[in-house]
């Protein structure tokens, strides 16, 4: 009977510390770090600015491309079973190893697939002196398509918090798996970038190793200028931009649902149609359309951009001339003759929920004499049907709620006299 008292009671212990837990919420609304565009590499692309590791009593900054596909977390770095002083080289981090031994291992390999041919057979056949075998797992570099093997490692990221006003020099940490992959692997991305940071829906992503509520909402700001970063944030909000300090973000969004494609921990949305000065043009039944950090202009099946073309360049020639396309656009203007003056092309969504989509993130300034819009031909059979690239995303707010499985999007800032470069970044003293 004792025996079966004291079970009742540690069980009751137990409970209360899940629900503790589960309730415990932090003194900080959100997590935040800058976004910075580069445009160094033959497309733009996008990075985040995370800590990793702690060096000479202060945490070292790098360069993470965002990705919101990837299944988890890699990057420049090496692993290693014995942690001494003077044992990691100089300027590299180095970090444990995932034993091939240990059930982790088998759980990030089996939790995703890649069907690139490109990759190799995943076997336990690497290893480290003075140890078993360690954990190669198949990575995929977002900018090439390339292949190549990196070892899974335990690993730790850090961010600055805020209350969505300001950014604090307190500290949130994560915990993820991530592998270190050779130096090599990343001479295609831009400068400083040394790694890939998965945002995906993967259970090895780092919303999913953010502490409770902050996991529960990512919000993205990609700036349209290199000169001035952008914003990551998550958290429950509020969010704010100058010059409108007293006005949350997210009262310029409209929600949509996300769909689920079983073959990807990326996002989808549907669109029913897309409309041009009000004409609307037909998008074919169940049509999926991804949601992309790596596509650099939005994509369509060529079907459905054909239709987009015949519209937009009938009601835009009827002001500007047309100009000879540049590649890889298929419909340009000469835009020294009046401007550019277009009108908005309107993704139609659920519920008629409207992204719409202005001049500054339609029309591509190619040269000081030629704009092209910036849609690019997928192919026949492109799948997905529509990728929304990132140069529709710059200067719109976008939210990703995981626990909800809603996305929020907010179209141009510009129109609301603010921009993804207007967040207070100056880093100040916590007030927790």
């Amino acid at each position: 009977m004792f025996f079966l008292q004291l079970f009742v009671i540690i069980l009751a212990i137990i409970a209360r510390e899940h629900e503790a837990i589960a309730a415990y919420v932090p003194p900080y609304t959100s997590v935040v770090a800058p976004i910075n565009k580069h445009t160094d590499t033959a497309n733009p692309l996008y990075s985040v600015q995370i800590m990793t590791a702690w060096v000479n009593l202060q945490y070292v900054h790098s360069n993470f491309l965002i990705d919101i596909d990837a299944p988890f977390i890699w990057h420049d770095c090496i692993v290693q079973w014995k942690m001494y002083p003077g044992s990691c080289p100089p300027n590299t981090l180095c970090l444990s190893p995932v034993s091939c031994e240990e059930y982790e291992c088998t759980s990030v390999r089996t939790s995703y697939s890649y069907k690139n041919p490109s990759c190799l057979p995943e076997t336990n056949s690497s290893s480290l002196p003075g140890w078993f075998c360690t954990c190669p797992v198949n990575v995929v570099n977002p900018v090439t398509g390339s292949c190549s093997q990196a070892l899974l490692n335990w690993d730790e990221f850090h961010v600055n918090t805020s209350d969505g006003r300001n950014s604090f020099n307190s500290f949130s940490g994560a915990y993820p798996f991530a592998a270190c992959a050779p130096s090599s692997s990343f001479e295609s991305f831009p400068a400083n970038v040394t790694g890939v940071m998965a945002f995906s829906s993967s259970l090895y992503a780092l919303p999913a190793n953010l502490e409770h509520p902050l996991r529960n909402k990512l919000a993205l700001c990609f700036p349209s200028n290199s000169s001035a970063p952008g914003v990551l944030f998550f958290g429950i909000g509020p969010y704010y931009l100058l010059p409108q300090s007293n006005v949350d973000v997210r009262s310029y969004l409209s929600y949509t649902p996300l769909v689920k494609h079983p073959e990807s921990f990326g996002y989808f949305i549907s669109v029913n149609s897309i409309v041009i000065k009000k004409r609307s043009i037909n998008v074919p039944e169940n049509t999926t359309t991804k949601l992309s950090t790596i596509e650099p202009y939005t994509t369509l099946r060529t079907d459905i951009y054909n239709d987009v073309v015949r519209r937009f360049s009938k009601v835009v020639t009827k002001r500007i001339p047309p100009a000879k396309p540049l590649a890889p656009f298929g419909l340009c203007f000469t835009t020294s003759v009046v401007g550019l003056k277009v009108p908005d092309i309107d993704f139609i969504l659920p519920d008629e929920k409207k992204w719409s989509v202005s001049a500054t993130n339609s029309m591509k300034q190619i040269t000081n004499e030629v704009a092209c819009l910036a849609f690019v031909d997928g192919g026949a059979t492109s799948e997905p049907a529509i990728v929304i690239g990132t140069f529709q995303f710059e200067d719109n707010f976008l939210e990703f709620d995981l626990d909800n499985s809603t996305f929020g999007f907010s179209s141009s800032l510009l129109r609301k006299q603010t921009s993804c470069a207007n967040f207070n970044s100056t880093v100040t003293n916590s007030p927790y």
